[in-house]
């Protein structure tokens, strides 16, 4: 069993994903928080694997989390899961803040493939982040600071 500590802040999808995990048989869901802090403070050497938002609860930080705790429990394979089209979050995923990098708006059993493939020591990061249209403007064409 993998211990497993799933964070997301939204109800609907924590309840969507902590089901999932636990249907399959390979999961133990060890914690389940809305607050990246909150999982930080709770994580031990037992821990496997974090899945971990981007943005939770009190608008902390689930990036910065997971590079305290890639530098405390280096063993732990971490997957950001994000919805955020933002390239900074893609490039401080891929700069030490996660083993791989999921979007949201793909399926789940995409999710269960990049963990196991995680997992087994591989780094599945996208080229870019996607490129959604936001008043007729694709987002990919925003500066940093748009």
């Amino acid at each position: 069993m993998i211990n497993t500590i799933l964070v997301e802040d939204d109800l609907y999808i924590q309840r969507h994903f902590a089901e999932r995990l636990k249907a399959e048989e390979s999961f133990n869901l060890v914690g389940v928080y809305r607050d990246a802090f909150e999982a930080e403070k709770n994580c031990n050497g037992s821990v496997q694997l974090i899945l971990m938002d981007v943005q939770t609860q009190h608008k902390h930080s689930g990036l910065a989390a997971a590079e305290r705790i890639k530098h405390s429990f280096p063993r732990i394979k971490t997957v950001i899961i994000t919805s955020l089209v933002d390239p900074e979050v893609l490039a401080r995923a891929k700069k030490g803040a996660a083993d791989s990098l999921w979007y949201k708006d793909h399926g789940t059993t995409e999710l269960l493939d990049v963990i196991k493939r995680t997992l087994n020591g591989e780094n599945i990061f996208p080229c870019t982040s996607p490129a959604v249209e936001m008043e007729g403007t694709m987002s990919d064409t925003f500066s940093p600071r748009q």
